[in-house]
């Protein structure tokens, strides 16, 4: 594991993080905090009578549903299931036609 050898400092509805990170990650690191910032900017805007928890929580949920929407479209363990379960379909056909 890389040591986290480079400080940068993250600002999230108004606080400033400092993280250590490595640095390859920097870019990274801050498009997250963008898209977090954008997040809470955004429901901020929409529903401006809004606490600050209610803000948070539904920026943390919106940025947890992207993620996972993502994950889900990445996800290709189902559709390789159904190409094998497809060809063995195929395969026992294929036996039963020969067997006649």
């Amino acid at each position: 594991m890389k040591d986290k050898d480079f400080r940068i400092h993250i600002k999230i509805d108004g606080r400033v993080y400092p993280l250590n990170i490595n640095r390859d990650e920097e870019e990274r690191y801050r498009r997250a905090a963008k898209i977090v910032e954008e997040t809470i900017s955004s429901f901020r805007k929409m529903f401006q009578d809004n606490d600050n928890q209610d803000i948070l929580a539904m920026s943390a949920f919106q940025v947890a549903l992207r993620y996972t929407e993502e994950q889900q479209s990445r996800d290709y363990s189902q559709f390789v299931d159904d190409i094998k379960d497809i060809k063995d379909d195929i395969s026992d056909f294929l036996k039963e036609k020969e067997e006649k």
